[in-house]
Order: C-alpha cells, then sequence, then structure tokens
C-alpha cells in the first residue's frame, strides 16, 4: 500500500536531519523532493539537481510555480540566493567528480548488505535510468526512503535483490515509516523505532536479518 502524506512528509523530515551545513545534496524524485521543506536556510545546504540547478529551494507555494523552474522530475521548484544554472552535462560532471556530499533516493528493493535496487521493474516501460546508477555509486552518503513493504505486503529490506541493482553495497541508511536502519560493511543495524510501531512489528516486516542498536531510539 502507499503512504498517506502525513507519512510521507514525516519520513522526509526525518531524512533532513542527515543533512549538516554546507553540504551539496541531490534529491531523488518522489518522498525525497519533500526533504527540501525541512532544510533550514541557515544551513546553506545547496541542493543539486540533474537537469541543472545547484540551489534549489522548497516547493513553492499553490498558485507561485514558476513553468521554467523545476527538478529532475519535473515538478515545479524554487531558488535559493546564489542558485546557478547549467547543461545536464555539468550536473553529471559534479556527480561523477563525487563533489556530492550526499544523495537521498528512492527504492524498490535494497538488501541487507546495502544493494539497492531502484531503477526498474522488468516488464515495465521506464524512460531511462537517469542519475540513480551515478548517484548511487558517487555520492559521499546514500540514504534510501520508501515503503517499508510493498502493494502485496512484501518487505522491500531483503536478504538478496530479486530486481536489476543500480548499485553494490550503495546505501549508507534506510528510512521508513516503520524504522531507521544502518548499514555498515558487516550488518544492518535497527537505530530508531519510528512511532507507533514495536520492534516485533517491524521483524515481522522486514525480511532481512539485522541487528538491534545498543542506543536504540524510539522516533515521536
Amino acid at each position: 500500500m502507499g503512504l498517506g502524506a502525513e507519512t510521507r512528509r514525516r519520513i522526509a523530515e526525518r531524512a533532513a536531519k542527515e543533512i549538516t551545513e554546507g553540504m551539496i545534496v541531490n534529491l531523488g524524485i518522489g518522498i525525497p523532493t519533500l526533504v527540501a521543506d525541512y532544510l533550514k536556510p541557515e544551513l546553506g545546504v545547496m541542493l543539486h539537481t540533474e537537469n541543472g540547478i545547484l540551489g534549489m529551494g522548497p516547493s513553492p507555494a499553490e498558485g507561485t510555480e514558476d513553468g521554467h523552474l523545476s527538478n529532475a522530475g519535473g515538478y515545479p521548484v524554487t531558488l535559493i540566493p546564489g542558485a546557478s544554472y547549467f547543461d545536464s552535462a555539468t550536473a553529471f560532471g559534479i556527480i561523477r567528480k563525487g563533489y556530492l556530499d550526499m544523495t537521498i533516493l528512492g527504492a524498490l528493493e535494497v538488501s541487507e548488505e546495502g544493494d539497492i535496487a531502484n531503477w526498474i521493474v522488468p516488464g515495465k516501460r521506464v524512460p531511462g535510468m537517469g542519475g540513480a546508477i551515478d548517484l548511487a555509486q558517487k555520492a559521499k552518503k546514500v540514504v534510501v526512503l520508501m515503503n517499508h513493504t510493498n502493494k502485496d505486503g512484501g518487505s522491500k529490506i531483503v536478504h538478496r535483490c530479486s530486481l536489476p541493482l543500480t548499485v553494490q553495497k550503495g546505501a549508507n541508511l534506510i528510512i521508513t515509516e516503520m524504522a531507521v536502519f544502518e548499514v555498515n560493511d558487516n550488518d544492518l543495524i535497527l537505530i530508531e523505532i519510528m512511532h507507533p510501531y514495536s520492534l516485533e512489528e517491524i521483524k515481522e516486516a522486514t525480511e532481512a536479518t539485522f541487528k538491534v542498536s545498543r542506543t536504540l531510539t524510539i522516533n515521536s
């Protein structure tokens, strides 16, 4: 089942806490686009888009959209002071040179080792992989935002991905409506439980093997 607007925003707000002062960050389509609405201007964060913006701002108020300003997903955006425009070649040059401090993206599946599958479902028509592979491989930190389960109730955090991979061992953090997991070299670690879920509910909904942090917190 899909997530409600309030839950999607809660996930995005939690993800925004991972962003620190002066970072250059790319936001993927879906839930990640909402992260821009939770960034404090005084942090001086510069949001990057594959279609050629550095300095993207929060979503515009309804009725104030500029048809010439959009993110890579085609949704209207605003700019912050100091923003710049450039072509897609330059945008991808920024990614491939490793200048992004973080990318926040969605996923169809993530494995317990941090493998990410997010660009295609076999048999479905898609316009292309976009910047997913470049972003997942080159950003210094990769944060995944997604539903904990798919539309059939199956876990999206799995032992091994069954869908075509975007990157191997690329995810550093996974945030869902139920939990926050950290991925390190050896383990998947549950570090936060999202209210109102319980540890038992998370175990039941998660296929992947994970450990529970000694400093586990409850995100209310």
